[in-house]
């Protein structure tokens, strides 16, 4: 009888070990599919329109179609949504060919009469391409191929002359002049080489300053002014191919390193005709400063944006194009860092430009004259600009965003240009979320989407400043209605007290099949550092669907923004982590999960999961190494171990030169907190990384496997920082992600 018994509780036993294992099984499939189904097939894309081409007027723009197996232009009344074919297939059909051409991207001359159109491109590294440029006169001339004495697709940056009678552009780190009359090319720089590249940029420059291409023509059109980059002595870092030929192929990249040698950079003025290169007389050492900026005051004067190697001062510039003669107009100095103006809009003709500075403790706009000074705020209040949007100059107002009560939300306001009032917000009170804006050139419209965190972003029309909807330019209803039944209940918006008065913004998301009485595991989504925010309330595509997949089997899903990240919440939360990134932003997330514990019952502390990517990947390493009673299990996507091996500009300006702040180079980098791991880890790179090299992973590979300690690894070949090349590799990326915590971080509520 006691055996029977004994025989009867067994075969129960492994019945519902059976069922629970088969629960499971099913739980891991559909989590595997619906990965599949968000990064494998395009299925929850968004509709799109553009992209779009403000026309002169302000009243009308372009967009490119397909058409005939390759591209036609169609002009657009912005208002009634009329349609006209501007440039029919048959006009981009060049002579010859059967088809027309396919447009990778185009730009209107500035009387609208002609367009550049590129095409046929070939990418070069990351973010640049080459490729073929032609021109189509739409006042009788035809259509005509640039640089026809070149290589097929070797032409980068082309550009139109003021009047539209030349194109300028970049070949072989030189800058050229083509006259459309004749086809006659002028060859303005000769020294260009692996070592000297004028008219584009190196590495750094391209990654953290955005500068691409590297000349700018002057508003005559008499000269052109350019970059020169000459990088010997930088270190040379090396991606090696081993798999797509029968021995390595090795691409070798000048690459600066924290605290090594950046390339020499100055800025020069030609005459388009021809001739001698005039340089600027940019004060200090030219390998130890940042010409970060590069525009046209007017024909005869330049101005550059100068900043010391340590990024705490940002010097606008004047400089007479003539004698190279240099000077100061206005200076922006932190005890941290500044940042770089992306554009210096000049006003008033040009007498007077707006400067954005966070020198009164917000990021805000200042008028300043062309003769300098301190500047007038326009901007009075109490709040960060996030961004200019655009100007209607003729009724004196700008427009720019800012989210003064929520700084996961952006809105559009609109300033007095002389700073007589306080800005008025534009965007309806009854619209929370984030709203974007391409403000048409006469400040009379714009392209406005509006999202949030959970809500397809919407495109339309909207009439300034009244905010007036004109007419619908995406629906988004189709896709809304696919992801309705992915988003329930809906995303949790909250602010958690981590103590001394400080509070962080986050958000949670739970299964469908909450029950607020038993404990689940969680897993934080990080970033934390300087160059973006993980908590926006705008739409969070197929990141926020993989969350959800992750949540519907049995996980809640978080993520937090420390202190030191670009939220406007003003100037001294997001500087205050100078110095100490990664050691402030490993604390504040460490000490927002315990908040967070101690408020929800609901949150298991045995099972806690932290994951991503890039800065988010060494944050992983961060919160593992530093919290291992908090962090069970992470997963760490191209992390930064050791922060001496990334570039220059971004980890200085953060951080200072590591020569004179050595003490928190070592405590900011996880490397050397790795005894400190007792839990699991999993670490994944792409070995064809340009930006985050593998190098620093295998460094933190060796160091765990001296120190004795188990982990996982998974090396991508030749993928690069987005690990997306190849097919199949995003949705792999994903499911290897959701399978680390799946195996090791059980699933379910208890």
């Amino acid at each position: 009888m006691v055996i029977r018994r004994s025989l009867h509780v067994l075969l129960c036993a492994l019945v519902l070990g059976a069922a629970a294992a088969a629960q499971q099984d099913d739980r891991w499939r559909a989590l595997e599919q619906q990965i599949e189904r968000i990064y494998g097939g395009g299925e929850y894309a968004l509709p799109r329109f553009g992209p779009a081409r403000w026309l002169a007027d302000g009243i009308s723009y372009t967009i490119v179609e397909r058409a005939n197996g390759g591209s036609e232009i169609i002009k657009v009344d912005a208002a009634t949504g009329a349609r006209s074919v501007l440039i029919s297939g048959a006009q981009l059909t060049p002579a010859g060919a059967k088809t027309p051409l396919s447009i990778a991207d185009y730009v209107w001359s500035d009387d609208d009469s002609k367009v550049l159109l590129f095409t046929n491109t070939r990418k070069v590294w990351r973010q640049n391409t080459r490729g073929d440029y032609w021109v189509l006169n739409l006042r009788g001339g035809g259509l005509q191929k640039v640089g026809t004495t070149h290589p097929e697709a070797s032409l980068m940056f082309a550009k139109f002359s003021p009047d539209a009678t030349r194109v300028g552009y970049v070949r072989g780190n030189n800058i050229y002049v083509e006259r459309l009359s004749d086809g006659q090319v002028t060859q303005l720089t000769r020294d260009g080489s692996e070592t000297t590249i004028n008219g584009t940029s190196d590495w750094v420059y391209e990654e953290e300053f955005g500068v691409r291409d590297g000349f700018r023509w002057s508003p005559d059109g008499r000269s052109v002014a350019y970059w020169q980059f000459d990088s010997t002595g930088v270190e040379i870092f090396s991606l090696i191919n081993n798999t797509d030929t029968l021995y390595p192929v090795i691409t070798r990249i000048p690459y600066p390193k924290a605290g090594t040698t950046n390339s020499a950079v100055r800025i020069g003025v030609i005459s388009a005709a021809g001739g001698p290169t005039t340089w600027m007389q940019t004060e200090g050492d030219p390998r130890n400063t940042y010409l970060a900026r590069l525009g046209w005051i007017d024909s005869n004067t330049v101005s550059i944006q100068q900043l010391n190697r340590q990024q705490n001062r940002n010097d606008f510039l004047s400089a007479d194009v003539k004698t190279g003669a240099v000077k100061r107009i206005f200076r922006d100095e932190s005890k941290q860092w500044v940042d770089v103006n992306e554009d210096v809009p000049w006003v008033d003709g040009g007498r007077t430009f707006l400067w954005q500075s966070e020198k009164g403790g917000w990021n805000q706009v200042y008028r300043v004259a062309r003769e300098g000074g301190q500047g007038q705020l326009i901007t009075k209040f109490s709040a960060d600009v996030t961004d200019i949007a655009g100007f209607d100059e003729q009724a004196g107002f700008m427009y720019f965003r800012a989210s003064p009560d929520n700084a996961g939300q952006r809105y559009l306001y609109r300033a007095r240009l002389d700073g007589g009032s306080e800005p008025e917000r534009v965007t309806p009170k009854d619209q929370p979320g984030t709203h974007r804006y391409d403000v048409s050139p006469n400040g009379k419209m714009a392209f406005h989407t509006w999202s949030q965190f959970e809500r397809p972003p919407v495109m339309q029309v909207i009439e300034l400043p009244s905010h007036k909807p004109l007419r619908a330019l995406t629906d988004p209803s189709a896709l809304a209605a696919k992801v309705a039944p992915l988003l329930n209940p809906a995303a949790e918006f909250f602010r958690i007290d981590i103590g001394g008065g400080v509070q962080l913004d986050g958000y949670m998301v739970k299964p469908s099949h909450f029950d607020a009485t038993k404990r689940y595991p969680f897993i934080t989504h990080v970033y934390g550092e300087p160059a973006g925010q993980t908590v926006n309330d705008s739409w969070g595509g197929n990141q926020l669907l993989f969350h959800r997949a992750l949540a519907e089997a049995g996980y809640v899903v978080i993520s937090i923004d420390n202190r030191g990240t670009p939220a406007p919440r003003g100037t001294e939360w997001r500087k205050v982590i100078y110095g100490t990134v990664g050691d402030l932003s490993s604390k504040d997330q460490a000490a927002a999960v315990r908040a967070l514990m101690a408020r929800h019952s609901f949150l298991d502390k045995d099972r806690v999961g932290v994951w991503g990517w890039s800065g988010g990947g060494t944050n992983t390493l961060n919160a593992l190494f530093r919290f291992p009673d908090v962090y069970k299990v992470g997963v760490s996507v191209a992390p930064v171990p050791d922060q001496k091996l990334y570039d220059t500009i971004y980890q200085e300006r953060y951080m200072g030169v590591p020569q004179e702040n050595e003490a928190g180079y070592k405590i900011g980098s996880a490397i050397n907190f790795a005894e400190g791991l007792q839990g699991k880890l999993m670490l994944i790179h792409g070995s064809g990384d340009d930006n985050v090299h593998v190098q620093g992973t295998e460094k933190l590979i060796n160091r765990l496997v001296e120190l004795g300690k188990p982990f996982d690894s998974m090396i991508y070949p030749n993928r690069s920082h987005s690990i997306s090349e190849g097919p199949g590799t995003t949705p792999h990326v994903y499911k290897l992600i959701a399978r680390y915590f799946y195996s090791n971080l059980p699933a379910g509520a208890r």
